[in-house]
């Protein structure tokens, strides 16, 4: 393989006929390049993805109320009904498998018009009543001040963190939000804290930017809401599945609240470890079907090469002819066709690779530019890991050999006067 003279005939010979060895190895360099890009594009749709959830909770699960489906106990069918202030203890009591249980109430919705006022701003935000636990499962960091707290629960403080727009539609723009006052509702509330949501998911909806978040107590009480409870989040402890939470709390649930155990409409569920397992499984078939459809354009292109070896050794028939009859063993040879073989196959594939990484990274580079803060963004970071590119050029260097073999014992089986004869020699 190091041998000098081998790589001049090996460069003279893909000379001779440029054009052809300039299509041969472009598809070799098309099926690496596709490979690389695809692969990179599903990562960066997964980072895009995950860089929006993966701080949340993965074991949590959370539920609300729908009408009954099923009359039961002298109910009717249709029924409304509601959490209770109570059922927060009676599910801590008898479900010791929940870490973190959080009850949730809905405020009036930005879509209804404006709902908060400083001065002469106003604004229309998502508003809603909340435990500190609920910081456990969607996580929000404070930019400044602090969060709600447990003392706020206790004393029904009316104070309030707000997400960064509010902080722009409701202050100027050097103006310290903390410490001052936004009336909700036609009730003054005192900001104690400005935060960020760390992931994209909002329960509720709307833009978590766009949030305003006080104490659950304090919404009960100041906008005459007795003891009703509109939502629950919980998370199971380390390792028990969420799964098996959910089952057991509608049961009790149900049981609680004279539901029929067979209705499955009257509580709403919506589970996030079952929703990681679909996004972890579909990651995971676009990777393979990036490998499948890379190394299939591959392998067409590998097929080319080994087709164009062979019109290669046709025409060289005479040269290896001569070769023998001067005492060229048949490794010797083999060796000749392999490496050129190889040569074509990795140098192909080795552009398609760096072309392909250059491409991602002018794309990640023109992605951050245009990003900058915004949460709606589901394509980041389109990237190639070390392992892929390594496991790339392995598969290169393999399918180089296999592409020369078969030519190389095509021409090994040509006895030496029959080679030469094959040019009227």
């Amino acid at each position: 393989m190091f041998d000098l003279d081998l790589w001049k005939e090996i460069l003279s010979a893909l000379k001779k006929n440029r054009m052809r060895s300039f299509m041969t190895a472009f598809g070799v360099f098309w099926g690496i390049f596709m490979l690389i890009v695809m692969s990179g594009a599903g990562r960066a749709l997964e980072n895009g993805v995950m860089d929006g959830i993966k701080a949340f909770a993965s074991n949590s699960a959370f539920f609300w109320t729908e009408r009954t489906s099923k009359p039961y106990k002298g109910f009717q069918r249709g029924r409304r009904w509601d959490y209770k202030n109570t059922d927060i203890e009676y599910i801590k009591a008898n479900i010791s498998d929940i870490e973190y249980l959080s009850p949730r109430l809905f405020g009036p919705r930005s879509n209804s018009g404006d709902n908060t006022i400083r001065g002469k701003r106003t604004g229309a935000f998502s508003i809603y009543g909340d435990y500190p636990e609920f910081f456990k499962i969607d996580p929000w960091t404070p930019l400044q001040g602090r969060l709600i707290n447990q003392i706020d629960i206790q004393q029904s403080r009316k104070v309030v963190n707000i997400g960064e727009r509010v902080v722009e539609v409701m202050f100027e723009k050097d103006e310290d939000p903390i410490g001052q006052y936004l009336k909700i509702n036609g009730v003054y509330f005192q900001v104690v804290g400005v935060v960020k949501g760390e992931t994209r998911v909002n329960i509720g909806g709307g833009r978590k930017t766009e949030t305003i978040i006080m104490p659950f107590s304090t919404m009960q009480k100041t906008f005459n809401m007795g003891d009703d409870v509109h939502f629950f989040s919980v998370t199971s402890q380390p390792g028990i599945p969420v799964s098996q939470v959910e089952a057991r709390l509608k049961e009790l649930l149900k049981e609680r609240h004279s539901i029929a155990p067979d209705d499955m409409q009257a509580i709403g569920s919506f589970n996030i470890e079952v929703e990681w397992k679909k996004y972890m499984g579909l990651f995971t078939g676009i990777q393979v079907l990036t490998w499948i459809v890379g190394i299939g354009t591959l392998l067409a292109g590998i097929i080319g090469v080994s087709n164009i070896m062979l019109v290669i050794i046709k025409e060289r028939t005479q040269e290896i002819g001569i070769q023998r009859a001067l005492g060229a063993t048949p490794g010797k040879v083999i060796l000749h066709i392999v490496a050129e073989s190889v040569f074509l196959t990795v140098m192909a594939g080795y552009i398609g690779l760096a072309m392909g990484v250059g491409l991602l990274e002018l794309l990640n580079m023109i992605l951050e530019m245009n990003a900058g803060s915004s949460d709606d963004i589901f394509f980041r970071h389109p990237e190639v890991s070390f392992q892929m590119a390594v496991g790339a050029l392995t598969v290169l260097v393999v399918s180089g050999i296999f592409a020369g073999l078969i030519p190389a014992q095509r021409a090994v089986s040509i006895k030496p006067i029959d080679a030469l004869r094959d040019e009227g020699i």
